[in-house]
């Protein structure tokens, strides 16, 4: 091997290892790996859960998605036997049932909202369904859009409600190759924002378009800060993963465009080379976790629960959770609590007997 290639490697190598690999200053200890375990820190709510992919929290439960098609119940810090919902999902690495939300209203409607993979004619698509559940049953499923371009690796599939009460819907890209994210005719590589029954908003930036912005490869997560700015987590190829502030009608780049350079585009507020995989992210508004910076990322790729502050950059980036593997989603409750679920059995990941996990972080 040529040297200077050899050198190049093992610069990468050690950077790599010191952002992904070593131990975080002063993370939460580890809690015991058995359900309801507590150490002062953290709770174990539930355990074996098999590739779990997102979180949706109400007043009394949680309700999480499982990629082979479950959508499983945690009541009074209990995994439930029977799932609330047994959907059928394409057998792809990325691809199944992905992303759950709340209706705003849920405690009335009992609407839940998923993002599912699935197989036709051997090519893969995506729909999202809206639940209504009673009783932690499945009563009703609706499919409010559908034929969104899918794929085995690159899907998307974040979804949550925004602080103006409606759907925005993360869609990834079919492949690396694909132009499909610049392209405005198609849903592929889009933020989409629709009303809850999957009409399009009047005040779209795009008309009888459910497009909000364009350009994304691989969308992760979402949140919203108190000033009703969106941002986006998503993954790069490999490295150059970005976390957008999204705008209406702005294109992020991809595939012309990873993270910055090229003025036709948006730039990411912070970009990440080599990557760390983020996963679910939040800004935490509660007042019983005592937080430096509100900014809350999951990571996979860097096994991390992280805080960091978006005007001081990485160098802010301090650990709040370690030593549980891949961290897949977070979310806060209505208690000021954060809940988070590891992503081990996901095909990437090293699982222990007990993977994967939701746990609550209580201070």
């Amino acid at each position: 091997m040529d040297k200077k290639i050899q050198i190049v490697a093992i610069v990468f190598a050690i950077v790599f290892s010191a952002l992904v690999l070593s131990s975080p200053t002063d993370p939460i200890p580890l809690p015991e790996p058995k359900s309801n375990s507590e150490n002062g820190f953290v709770t174990v709510l539930a355990s074996n859960l098999d590739k779990p992919r997102a979180i949706a929290i109400s007043d009394d439960r949680i309700f999480v998605t499982e990629k082979d098609g479950l959508v499983r119940v945690i009541q009074n810090n209990t995994l439930l036997e029977s799932p609330l919902a047994a959907l059928r999902t394409a057998d792809v690495f990325d691809g199944g049932l992905l992303g759950i939300t709340l209706h705003p209203d849920f405690s009335t409607n009992h609407y839940l909202y998923v993002f599912l993979t699935y197989a036709d004619n051997d090519q893969l698509w995506n729909k999202i369904i809206r639940i209504t559940e009673s009783g932690n049953k499945l009563q009703d499923a609706e499919t409010i859009l559908d034929k969104i371009p899918g794929s085995a690796f690159t899907n998307g599939g974040f979804i949550k409600f925004g602080p103006d009460e409606k759907l925005y819907v993360g869609t990834g890209t079919v492949s690396d190759a694909s132009h499909l994210p610049q392209d405005p005719d198609s849903l592929s590589g889009k933020i989409l924002r629709l009303n809850d029954d999957g009409t399009i908003p009047n005040d779209n930036p795009f008309a009888n378009s459910p497009i909000y912005s364009l350009g994304h490869r691989n969308p992760q997560g979402m949140t919203w800060d108190d000033d009703g700015n969106m941002y986006v987590a998503e993954f790069g190829p490999e490295k150059n993963d970005e976390i957008n502030l999204i705008q209406a009608g702005k294109n992020y780049g991809w595939p012309e465009q990873q993270c910055s350079g090229n003025e036709n585009f948006e730039d990411a507020i912070l970009c990440y080379d080599p990557s760390i995989e983020p996963g679910g992210i939040v800004f935490y508004s509660g007042n019983s976790l005592d937080f430096e910076s509100s900014f809350v990322m999951a990571s996979m790729r860097a096994a991390n629960l992280y805080q960091l502050d978006f005007e001081e950059g990485l160098g802010s980036q301090k650990s709040v959770l370690s030593g549980i593997g891949r961290v897949r989603d977070v979310a806060e409750g209505p208690d000021g609590s954060l809940y988070v679920i590891t992503s081990n059995t996901d095909g990437k990941g090293f699982p222990d007997s007990t993977d994967d996990k939701l746990l609550r972080i209580l201070k």
